[in-house]
This record gives C-alpha cells, sequence and structure tokens, in this order.
C-alpha cells in the first residue's frame, strides 16, 4: 500500500540502499526535504516501508510550467523488481496531477534508465557523474 510518510521515515532506507549504509541518517537529508511544498511517499508490505520517495517542487532546464524532481527513490533489495516503484511514481503522477504540475523530472542513476523509461520517463541529458555515487542522466515525464 501507498502511504504520504514523513521526512524521517524516509531516512533509513535512503542510507541503506542508496548510500550503502555509510552515512548517518542526518547526513541522508536532502535540500528541499523540509520544503512545505515537498512530500516523500513509501509503499508498505503489511507494517513494513519497504520503498520510498520524494518529489520537491524545483523546475529543470527550459521547460514550461511547474515542476517537481523526483529524488532519493530507493527499494530494499529483498522488495526490487517487484514493481513497487512503479507504484509509487503512478500514485505520485495522479497526485501532482491533481495540484496542476506540469512534469516531473529526476537524476536517474545509469542502472536505473530503464526503470524509469518503462514508467514513462524520458532521457534529456548527456551523461554525467555525481560524484561518489556514479554516472546519470536527467529524465523528463510531462504529466500536463
Amino acid at each position: 500500500m501507498v502511504k504520504f510518510i514523513s521526512k524521517d521515515d524516509i531516512l533509513p532506507i535512503r542510507n541503506e540502499i542508496l548510500r550503502e549504509g555509510k552515512l548517518t541518517l542526518e547526513q541522508c537529508r536532502f535540500a528541499g526535504d523540509d520544503n512545505p511544498e515537498s512530500f516523500h511517499l513509501g509503499y508498505f508490505n503489511g507494517e513494513q516501508l519497504v520503498s520510498i520517495a520524494s518529489f520537491h517542487p524545483q523546475s529543470y532546464g527550459d521547460f514550461q510550467g511547474r515542476g517537481y524532481q523526483l529524488r532519493g527513490m530507493a527499494t530494499l533489495k529483498q522488495y526490487q523488481g517487484k514493481g513497487l516503484g512503479t507504484q509509487l511514481v503512478n500514485f505520485a503522477i495522479v497526485y501532482l496531477r491533481g495540484q496542476k504540475v506540469n512534469y516531473v523530472w529526476c537524476n536517474a542513476r545509469q542502472v536505473a534508465v530503464n526503470f524509469y523509461g518503462n514508467v514513462g520517463f524520458e532521457v534529456v541529458s548527456k551523461e554525467f557523474d555525481i560524484p561518489g555515487i556514479g554516472p546519470h542522466y536527467a529524465m523528463y515525464l510531462k504529466i500536463m
């Protein structure tokens, strides 16, 4: 089940999956997590939070209208490949469409490009490196 969750709920999975458990939970906070227009989603298997994603109001490049950036999407290893991330993105798209947001974008890790492509995002940049994390592409999805 997909639910809105708090900015603190996302930190353990962000650290475990995106930072390989190498940081403190405080170091896993992103700029924008506290923005009142930001929101965080979680997929629960029973009572256990197993997949997360954060959405921050942020424009990208020359794209027109209201934009949101998808950040920190992660799923516990034993739940990966089961469509949970897709459910989070689809939930967010419906919600953002209701908020009159025009597009969502993200910096996708090279290994996640196919995932984002399968949910409708398109690559809008050349490959670039985020130091300490690796190669990425900016990806975009028009929702209105």
